[in-house]
């Protein structure tokens, strides 16, 4: 079953739907349609992502840590 989903859009992106849509003769819903499409085969795939920066402070090559050698 198909449903109607009504959403506002930042001026900036409207036009580029519209653009995109005249450009390639495809409308504007399907762009939409496959780009959520796109994004839901995406998700969870980079979780480890949102850990990207969290960590700080620690030395560039963990191997010249003082008092750690392999021996």
């Amino acid at each position: 079953m198909s449903r109607t989903l009504t959403i506002r859009l930042p001026n900036e992106l409207l036009a580029w739907l519209r653009e995109t849509s005249r450009r390639t003769g495809v409308p504007v819903s399907q762009i939409v349609r496959e780009h959520l499409e796109r994004a839901k085969a995406n998700s969870g795939k980079q979780r480890f992502m949102r850990h990207v920066g969290a960590i700080s402070g620690l030395p560039r090559d963990l191997s010249s840590r003082k008092g750690f050698s392999r021996k």
